[in-house]
């Protein structure tokens, strides 16, 4: 006769991360960010400024023609 013994054994290893590195990693994250919303800002804000420029030009045409005569100086 064949007697098997089961056993359960537990393994526990531990991993130690370096605190400087994940400090940094999250320091990077909230950098890009804010560059990223601050970007998103200013092309709200560019939106804003053509829609208005168009508006007080009468339609996207004169405000091509105004600027052209602006650089143009004629």
């Amino acid at each position: 006769m064949n007697d098997t013994v089961m056993t359960k054994q537990q393994t526990k290893s531990t991993v130690q991360q370096d605190t400087k590195t994940s400090v940094s990693t999250e320091v990077d994250k909230v950098i890009i960010g804010s560059i990223a919303a601050f970007a998103g800002l200013v092309g709200l804000w560019s939106i804003a400024c053509l829609a208005s420029a168009m508006f007080q030009a009468g339609g996207p045409l004169a405000l091509a023609g105004g600027w052209f005569k602006a650089v143009s100086g004629m």
